[in-house]
């Protein structure tokens, strides 16, 4: 019998398949550390959905694992490769199939690249909102596999809420198509919804039907800085239960602030223990509602408010607030050097109300323990990542980390939360989930795996583990 690897040469065309160990190593797992990832077999980079399939059906013929991969973005070890894997990188799926005005939709390929959606839908004066924080190199469909968020999630929701239809591949190689290309439609069960969100683990997406909104209107941003951080939850529970609706409305602790204007320096507050990043996109409305924004701000206990002069101070500290990953990588190398420093990072949401409980327990957890912990997120809708530094190298360190990543998520379950906001179950999160969702949701989660994937060779071990 031909080897997987001569039967993938056989049936694709040429420069499709790689073996090369430098390019295993490199696609053997995303962003997430201390979640363990193998060694794949080979890398298939496909052209299009056909390709994909018939990649598929060779994996299926041998029973070996197949890991759909896209820009490995990810931080929870969704992506993560197992021993002898076929790792299916998508990132050459890069089309923009279609913008349609009247309809406000887009039909895209999994590789398009998060932030080349969003310029192509404003040139026709719409808008793609889910913005992830690597929106400039994640791509929709790891977005759509993750259910990802971003910080305009607070007004404008998660990915999901802007999947209308989708192409995937199943575990067989056969093609389905699910959803629709109309404002209404509720025909059978909502496949799309069960795909999105399932990490690879049913089926392979290799086209996605997204919905658009009309451009938003013009923005102003509000800073609003706090000599505590239980003072800056308070703010966020007081502007959400006014009923305001910001279109961005995110915390950044002091250990952030000091790592991001050591990345890239531009006058943050770096002694401040927390500041609060909101904006509201109504336009000439805009001032108005910031100002009510801006009396809960002060209330809560703001030691300085200011807006942004102008959209560029604006945009400058949006980006700021997107370097909150690297500069936390950066800190961990510094903290830890000869490759040693190591990040866990969170991803809980809680009820609004909780935010105080949530941000004033992650303190205690890790004085406690003596681990470096920050605190950055989408606080207007809940959802905070707790990030843990670790020495790599320094068992103690690892353990401790873990036990910190455990007690965090423990006390977001423990207030109504959910173990994960917009990341991803993947590897991290696993024992979360089953704890989350109880034996009875465990079971059938596995009947779906099961039933979709009876081999189970799609993305195993990831979001449920095996029965």
């Amino acid at each position: 019998m031909a080897s997987p690897v001569d039967d993938l040469l056989a049936v694709l065309p040429a420069g499709r398949v790689f073996t090369d160990p430098d390019l295993l190593s490199a696609h053997s797992r995303d962003e997430a550390d201390l979640c363990d990832a193998g060694t794949p077999l080979a890398v298939v980079r496909p052209q299009d959905t056909a390709e994909v399939a018939a990649t598929v059906r060779v994996a299926a013929a041998h029973g070996i694992p197949v890991v759909p991969q896209g820009a490995r973005t990810g931080l929870a070890g969704g992506a993560n490769a197992v021993d002898g894997a076929l790792v299916v990188s998508l990132t050459g799926l890069n089309r923009i199939l279609e913008i349609d005005p009247g309809e406000r939709i887009a039909v895209v390929q999994p590789g398009v690249v998060n932030a080349e959606l969003r310029r192509a839908a404003a040139k026709e004066d719409l808008t793609y909102p889910p913005d992830p924080g690597s929106w400039e190199s994640s791509t929709i469909g790891g977005n759509v596999s993750t259910d990802a968020g971003g910080m305009c999630c607070v007004k404008y929701g998660v990915t999901g809420e802007y999947v209308l239809g989708l192409e995937v591949v199943l575990a067989d190689g056969e093609v389905l198509r699910c959803g629709r290309r109309t404002v209404k439609g509720v025909a059978g069960y909502d496949l799309t919804r069960l795909f999105v969100g399932a990490e690879g683990t049913l089926g392979i997406i290799t086209e996605i039907t997204v919905r658009l909104r009309p451009a938003a209107e013009p923005a102003l941003t509000l800073v609003a800085v706090y000599p505590d951080l239980a003072a800056a939850g308070r703010a966020v529970s007081a502007v959400t239960a006014a009923g305001h609706v910001p279109s961005m409305l995110e915390l950044l602790d002091r250990t952030h602030l000091r790592a991001i204007e050591a990345y890239r320096p531009m006058g943050l507050d770096t002694e401040a223990a927390a500041m609060l990043l909101i904006a509201a996109d109504t336009g000439d409305r805009a001032a108005a509602d910031l100002e009510r924004i801006a009396a809960c701000c002060r209330e809560a206990g703001a030691s300085e408010l200011y807006v942004a002069g102008d959209a560029a101070e604006a945009e400058a500290l949006t980006a700021a607030r997107r370097l909150a990953h690297p500069a936390m990588e950066q800190l961990a190398r510094q903290a830890f050097p000869a490759g040693r420093g190591g990040l866990v990072v969170d991803d809980v949401a809680v009820p609004r109300s909780r935010i105080v409980d949530l941000v004033t327990g992650v303190e205690a957890i890790a004085a406690r323990h003596d681990v470096l912990v920050g605190v950055v997120g989408h606080a207007g809708d809940g959802n905070l990542h707790p990030v843990i530094v670790v020495d790599r190298a320094d068992p103690s360190s690892v353990d401790r980390g873990r036990v910190v990543f455990d007690e965090i998520m423990r006390l977001g379950l423990g207030l109504g939360g959910t173990c994960t906001g917009e990341h991803g179950v993947g590897l991290l999160k696993r024992d979360w989930l089953a704890h989350e969702i109880g034996p009875a949701g465990v079971r059938v989660h596995r009947a779906l795996k099961a039933a979709l994937d009876p081999a189970g060779i799609l993305n195993p071990g990831k979001v449920i583990a095996p029965g």
